[in-house]
């Protein structure tokens, strides 16, 4: 094992913070077997608790690191919670262009732009889209009738209900749409979540 790569890695999520417990509970919560993660950069988190996972970026970087995907492999191996093997692709590629991949469980969007409509085709019908709104990812599928929005996901615990008091604007003002994808980022609602989760209907 390369333990440059995986400093690399630990130091990474010592900088963004460690979803581990963000991925382990969807992952959980919704049976979750197959994922892509786009934008991922190099946090390989999520194969900790999913089996299968595709990482989709062309940041040079994330290029670089996924070269020692047996390194990467064998770190994950030794820390994974299930008991097959694990599998990890990666795609070094813009997730915005078409994937040639096989539909998934779960489509991860964490502060990477669009990517709950980019990706919406590589999701199963019933599968879930973990998003935050920081460029309006969650408010983009709150208005997309392929999508449901199921729960929301505070200090690592899932809420299922009074669902209908998020993506409220004060004094009830409409969500413009338009402008939200010109400027890709967050609107400001009354009542905020750190991540939501909406399930693919149609």
């Amino acid at each position: 094992m390369d333990k440059k790569v995986i400093k690399e890695y630990q130091d990474y999520i010592n900088k963004i913070g460690n979803r581990k417990e963000l991925y382990k509970t969807v992952a959980d919560e919704y049976d979750i077997k197959t994922a892509i993660y786009p934008g991922s950069h190099i946090d390989i988190a999520p194969s900790m608790f999913i089996p299968k996972v595709i990482y989709i970026d062309n940041f040079k970087g994330a290029v670089k690191f996924f070269k020692q995907l047996d390194s990467i492999k064998e770190y994950i191996e030794e820390n994974k919670e299930y008991s097959t093997p694990a599998e990890i692709n990666f795609l070094g590629q813009d997730y915005n262009q078409p994937l040639e991949i096989e539909e998934v469980d779960l489509i991860i969007s964490q502060y990477a732009g669009f990517v709950g409509q980019a990706a919406k085709d590589s999701l199963k019908i019933g599968g879930i889209l973990l998003c935050n709104d920081s460029h309006g990812d969650a408010s983009l599928a709150k208005h997309d009738q392929d999508y449901k929005l199921i729960a929301v996901i505070e200090n690592n615990k899932i809420k299922k209900d009074n669902l209908d008091k998020y993506f409220k604007l004060a004094n009830g003002k409409p969500v413009d749409i338009k402008q939200l994808k010109e400027k890709m980022k967050g609107l400001k609602y009354e009542k905020m979540a750190g991540n939501y989760l909406f399930r693919k209907v149609k």
